[in-house]
């Protein structure tokens, strides 16, 4: 059973395992959580991965950031968010069944929380003396799109980006990033029932990587706006194989 403390990293609350000790990571996996979980929403993952894949049960650390907005004043005691919505906008667009295109949408707030887990990644490299190539970035959500766009805002290839439940955003910002960003393995996943993030913009993001060279793993699943089981599965064995490579 991995053990995890509280520890600040870049001004954001964390959870972290295995980032000191006798032995230092070889690698760490950044993940980040959706608008309005909890902080600590998907740290039991890193048990569910190390039981599935035992790559990763030597040599790999894990880093649960908590986003830096509080919306217990919205009414969500304990949730989190990375940058604000309209909830009410939100609300009726899904009561309506109406699932919004975002590819043009650049959030107030995405560029402070950049910065933040930008100098979280900064930090975690002077701690444990790793460099980019063995960081993976990833998330759920909110904490997905903020993935991607750090990945593409960084100043060195990382090991790889994971993509859960995640869409394409900001793309003016994004699509000449791209073109100057060195591609990396991408895992991807989405519902095909998603009644959050439409499953038009997962594709939509899948090709725009797959476009710009990038090793995209797409998998799609029968299912809403959630990580399954078979989701687990593969995230697992491609972590482990990012494991592999550091």
């Amino acid at each position: 059973m991995i053990s995890f403390e509280s520890q600040t990293l870049g001004s954001l609350a964390c959870q972290v395992s295995g980032l000191t000790g006798d032995s230092p990571p070889q690698m760490v996996c950044i993940l980040c959580h959706g608008f309005g979980a909890p902080a600590t929403d998907l740290v039991p993952l890193a048990n569910e991965l190390c039981q599935l894949e035992p790559r990763l049960t030597d040599g790999v650390g894990f880093v649960f950031p908590g986003a830096p907005l509080d919306l217990g004043p919205q009414g969500m005691p304990g949730g989190r968010a990375w940058w604000p919505l309209d909830m009410e906008r939100l609300n009726a667009a899904l009561l309506r069944g109406d699932l919004r295109d975002m590819r043009q949408d650049v959030p107030e707030g995405l560029e402070s929380s950049r910065r933040m887990l930008l100098s979280l990644i900064d930090e975690l490299k002077q701690l444990t003396g790793l460099g980019n190539r063995q960081l993976v970035l990833g998330g759920f959500s909110q904490g997905a799109m903020l993935s991607t766009d750090v990945v593409l805002h960084a100043a060195e290839r990382l090991s790889g980006l994971c993509v859960l439940s995640g869409n394409l955003l900001a793309e003016p910002v994004w699509t000449p990033l791209l073109a100057d960003t060195q591609p990396i393995p991408v895992l991807q996943s989405h519902g095909e029932q998603d009644q959050i993030l439409p499953f038009a913009g997962a594709t939509a993001l899948r090709d725009l990587l797959n476009a710009a060279g990038f090793s995209v793993d797409f998998l799609p699943f029968s299912g809403g706006h959630t990580i399954g089981w078979p989701v687990l599965q593969r995230l697992a064995g491609w972590l482990g194989d990012r494991r592999q490579e550091v």
